[in-house]
């Protein structure tokens, strides 16, 4: 039987995403990221699409790498403006029944203790389900917006953030006790003191000393969703993450990183099917191939590569601006940034030499993960293929326009990869936890670090305890 290949949509709440310049095509409605009906409407498209979920990235810096200031990204609208995803999040799930949202938030950013709050809220407002993409940072910007002197170093960023996982976990895991919500109108009492317990731990940078404010959602812990490729990131990922999004330009990058981190978290004692791998991808399809390729003849019109490039600085911390289009790009030890961006253009495929150009033509469209263009059946051909060799369970589909792009995957590639019985029919009944893991998964099993933190589960043995 072949396995499901599973589906998210990846989006930000900005002008540019990861493909610069294409909010200038007609179709585009990218320039609508302030107008709450332009999200409303593509939680729609997608959850007509049978989509898990939309998965939404978004960080606190603006990019001030390439050319050493901000000017051009704004020039540019690359990833600046950008929104707080959270505010939308009632208003697509209102929309929608089934649809999950994966929202990134950075863990070194804010307190444990009203995020958590803000998390239990969002997975009780939309019936359990909500994800949270746990995010360390890799801008020295972002870092001074937020008060720090500098950005804190790559590993250590996952140190402090392992410790904070221990305060939310507990929070949402040990605070409130299965039943301990009565809400009996007869007798007046809606909840049991004896059954809500205060959490009082202190870690290295955390302390938290209070009950959770939140009675349990419906998933206590949401689904947890991470980006490390890193070998400290996919560390991280085997301990904490369900759903992991890796991205590269070809099958021969990714894969050595999915078996390493599956390989990782078994030896934690945790089911490697307990993890899946959502890999970025762009698809531009049509009813026939001719009518797909002069989608993205039309769509190469209004790519930006500069601004490519742009995007590409953030992400590694060097100034392409300064770099020779002609160079190749080289491998080079990094402080900061993030590592696998250059790596998987780079060490990660030692078959494949790009150039600067080669490298901004190709993240014009979609990113850094492949496009697939064609008809149906060739685009399930690439797809199936590279899940095949990359090992990953499924895309998380970037797009060139939207909601157009994410329109165009459910009406003509969802029917193809449901023929092959690649594809799910009908979302599943339950949680969003539940519908990527099956029924009674609501939540986290007892091989994940989150149960020590239960009522009644041994001590967690944690190295971020005080």
């Amino acid at each position: 039987m072949p396995r499901e290949i599973r589906l998210n949509a990846f989006a930000m709440q900005s002008p540019v995403h990861h493909s610069p310049g294409l909010w200038r095509h007609p179709a585009d409605k990218s320039l609508g990221f302030t107008d709450l009906d332009t999200w409303v409407e593509l939680a729609r498209v997608l959850e007509d699409g049978l989509f898990d979920a939309l998965f939404v990235a978004d960080s606190y810096s603006a990019n001030e790498i390439f050319g050493g200031s901000v000017d051009a990204a704004l020039r540019r609208g690359v990833q600046v403006p950008k929104l707080d995803p959270l505010l939308s999040v009632s208003a697509m799930a209102h929309a929608t029944r089934h649809l999950g949202f994966g929202i990134t938030s950075n863990a070194l950013f804010e307190p444990p203790y009203p995020f958590a709050r803000r998390m239990s809220t969002l997975d009780h407002l939309t019936r359990g389900r909500i994800g949270w993409n746990v995010v360390t940072g890799h801008s020295a910007a972002g870092a001074r917006a937020l008060g720090h002197k500098a950005l804190i170093p790559h590993d250590e960023r996952y140190d402090i953030a392992d410790e904070y996982l221990d305060l939310v976990y507990a929070l949402w895991e040990g605070s409130w006790e299965d039943g301990a919500v009565v809400r009996d109108r007869a007798s007046g009492i809606f909840a049991d003191p004896s059954r809500i317990h205060r959490i009082t731990r202190r870690t290295r940078h955390f302390q938290v000393d209070a009950i959770h404010l939140v009675e349990p959602s419906p998933q206590r812990t949401p689904v947890l969703f991470q980006a490390g490729a890193s070998g400290r990131g996919r560390g991280f990922a085997a301990t904490h993450a369900e759903a992991i999004y890796v991205s590269g330009p070809s099958a021969r990058v990714l894969a050595p990183l999915v078996a390493d981190t599956r390989a990782r978290a078994a030896a934690l004692g945790r089911d490697p099917a307990d993890l899946l791998f959502f890999s970025m991808a762009t698809v531009i399809t049509g009813a026939t191939d001719e009518e797909a390729q002069a989608k993205l003849a039309d769509y190469r019109r209004h790519v930006d590569p500069e601004a490519a490039l742009m995007l590409f600085s953030d992400w590694t911390g060097i100034d392409f601006s300064r770099v020779d289009p002609n160079e190749p790009i080289r491998h080079q030890a990094q402080a900061e940034g993030i590592h696998s961006a250059l790596e998987s253009f780079t060490i990660g495929d030692p078959n494949r030499v790009w150039t600067v150009r080669e490298l901004a033509e190709h993240v014009s469209i979609g990113g850094r993960g492949p496009v697939f263009v064609g008809a149906p059946g060739p685009v399930a051909d690439q797809i199936e293929r590279w899940v095949t060799e990359s090992g990953v369970d499924g895309l998380n589909l970037s797009y060139a326009i939207t909601p157009g792009g994410f329109r165009d995957f459910g009406t003509f590639i969802v029917p193809e990869l449901q023929r092959r019985g690649r594809f799910k029919h009908a979302y599943a009944p339950g949680t969003f936890r539940e519908k990527l893991f099956g029924p009674g998964r609501a939540r986290l099993p007892a091989s994940h670090p989150a149960a020590a933190f239960r009522p009644g589960a041994p001590a967690p043995a944690s190295s971020s305890a005080a």
